[in-house]
C-alpha cells in the first residue's frame, strides 16, 4: 500500500511516500521557508538505480503552492517514483489539534473536516495549514483515502494534575479548556526509540522537540505524564515566532493600556514574538550567523531560548521524581550543537553532563552525546513523524 504522508508545519512541509507494511520509503522531501526569502523544495527519490536528488529554489508563498510542486515531483520524469497520482492509496495528514473529540487516528470525513476547522482558533498557525493540505490532497489524489493523525493524541495519558488548569470547573466541563499538548507524533516516535536504546523496562525520559515550533514532554514508562504546550501550541518554550510562557498581565496591559485589539495581541504572540521578536529572524540558522558575529540581540535570544528549556527539564525531572535520559529532536534539536551545549551547561546537579566533542559530530542517526561521568543519558534522535504517521494510517485503513 502506497501511503503519502503530508506533514504541514507553520513554515514548512515535510513529506514521504512510504510503501506499507514494508516501511519502504520511496521518496522524501522538504518544502522549506514557506512565505520567507530563500524558499526551496528538496526532493529525494530512492530509485532502483540509486538515490536521486532534486533541489528547486523558488518562491513558495503558500502551502498550496508547495504541495502542488511536490505533486509534480512525484511523477517527474527524472525523480518521480509513481506514474500517476492514482497509485497513492492513502494520504496521511499530520493535524495539530484534535481537541477532546479526537484521541486517535481518524479517516477523514466531512464531519472530521468540520471539526478540524472548528479548532482553528486553538492552533491558528497549524490547523489552517493542515486543513489546506487535506483540501489540496483531495484534489490531487481524489481516489485515495485521507487520514488524519492528531498531534494531541499521544498526550491523552496525562493525569488531571498535569492537564487541568486552576480556572472555574465549568470552563473545563462545558468548554473543554485544558492542556492538550502537541508534537505528539514526534514525541511518541523518539521516545519509543529512546526506550529501546536505554534497554530499561521502566524509564523516565524528557523529549525536547525543537523546530520552528518547540515543545517538551515528560514520558514515564512510555506514557506522556506532562508536556509544555497547553490549550493551543503557543505555550511553553520560546519558538520561532511564538512567545511561549508569558505573564497573563501582559495581555491585559496590551489591550487596556496600549489599545491593542485581542486579534492584534493574538498576532503579536503567535506570529511576531519568539526568536523573531527578539532578533528580527525566526530561523535559527539565520540567528546562529548573527550569534557568531557577536550581535548582542542574537546572543541574548539564544540564552533565553536555552534557559527556558532548562527550566522545563528541572520541573519535569521533579514531576517524575527522577530522570534517565533527555532526547533532542526536531530540526534545531538535531542540528544545532550550540543550542544543545547551552541547554546542558550547569545541569550537573541533575547529573547531566555533555561531551563537547560528541556534541559536535554531524547528524547521522541516533547517538549518545553525554560524557562518561554523566548520570543522565543525552541523546540526539532524528524524528520521523512521517513514518509514525504512515504506521498509524496503515493500522486504521487495515481495520
Amino acid at each position: 500500500m502506497n501511503i503519502f504522508v503530508i506533514n504541514s508545519g507553520s513554515s514548512s512541509i515535510k513529506y514521504q511516500l512510504i510503501s506499507m507494511p514494508e516501511m519502504q520509503v520511496k521518496c522524501s522531501g522538504l518544502v522549506d521557508r514557506i512565505g520567507l526569502e530563500g524558499a526551496k523544495v528538496e526532493h529525494k527519490a530512492f530509485l532502483p538505480s540509486g538515490e536521486v536528488k532534486k533541489v528547486l529554489e523558488m518562491p513558495v508563498p503558500t502551502h498550496a503552492v508547495g504541495l502542488q510542486q511536490v505533486a509534480q515531483l512525484l511523477t517527474d520524469s527524472e525523480v518521480g517514483v509513481i506514474d500517476s497520482p492514482s497509485e497513492v492509496e492513502v494520504v496521511g495528514h499530520r493535524v495539530v489539534h484534535g481537541g477532546e473529540k479526537f484521541a486517535s487516528t481518524q479517516v477523514i470525513t466531512p464531519e472530521v473536516k468540520a471539526k478540524i476547522k472548528e479548532l482553528f482558533p486553538l492552533a491558528p498557525l497549524h490547523n489552517p495549514a493542515n486543513f489546506l493540505g487535506i483540501e489540496v490532497a483531495e484534489q490531487i489524489f481524489p481516489q485515495a483515502q485521507q487520514v488524519a493523525v492528531f498531534d494531541t493524541a499521544f498526550h491523552q495519558t496525562m493525569p488531571a494534575v498535569a492537564y487541568r488548569m486552576a480556572i472555574p470547573n465549568e470552563l473545563y466541563e462545558k468548554e473543554g479548556i485544558r492542556s492538550y499538548g502537541f508534537h505528539g507524533t514526534s514525541h511518541k516516535y523518539v521516545s519509543e526509540q529512546a526506550i529501546q536504546l536505554l534497554g530499561k523496562t521502566h524509564s523516565k525520559i524528557i523529549t525536547i522537540h525543537l523546530g520552528n515550533g518547540c515543545s517538551m514532554t515528560a514520558i514515564q514508562d512510555g506514557k506522556c505524564v506532562d508536556t509544555s504546550m497547553g490549550l493551543g501550541p503557543m505555550n511553553g518554550l520560546i519558538m520561532g515566532t511564538r512567545a511561549g510562557d508569558i505573564d497573563q498581565s501582559v495581555i491585559f496591559h496590551l489591550v487596556k493600556e496600549l489599545g491593542y485589539t485581542l486579534d492584534e495581541v493574538n498576532t503579536i504572540l503567535n506570529k511576531k514574538s519568539g526568536m523573531l521578536g527578539l532578533t528580527g529572524f525566526s530561523d535559527m540558522r539565520d540567528i546562529g550567523k548573527r550569534y557568531e558575529a557577536g550581535e548582542p540581540e542574537a546572543i541574548l535570544a539564544y540564552e533565553l531560548y536555552a534557559y527556558r528549556i532548562k527550566k522545563y527539564i528541572g520541573s519535569f525531572a521533579a514531576a517524575m521524581n527522577g530522570l534517565d535520559a533527555i532526547v533532542f529532536t526536531g530540526g534545531v534539536g538535531e542540528n544545532d550543537q550550540r543550542t544543545r551545549s547551552l541547554v546542558c551547561t550547569q545541569l550537573d546537579f541533575l547529573g547531566i553532563q555533555l561531551d563537547p566533542e560528541k556534541n559536535k559530530l554531524p547528524n547521522s542517526g541516533p547517538r549518545a552525546i553525554q560524557s562518561p561521568d554523566s548520570k543522565v543519558q543525552i541523546w540526539v534522535i532524528p524524528t520521523n513523524e512521517e513514518l509514525e504517521i504512515a504506521k498509524q494510517c496503515f493500522g486504521v485503513v487495515k481495520k
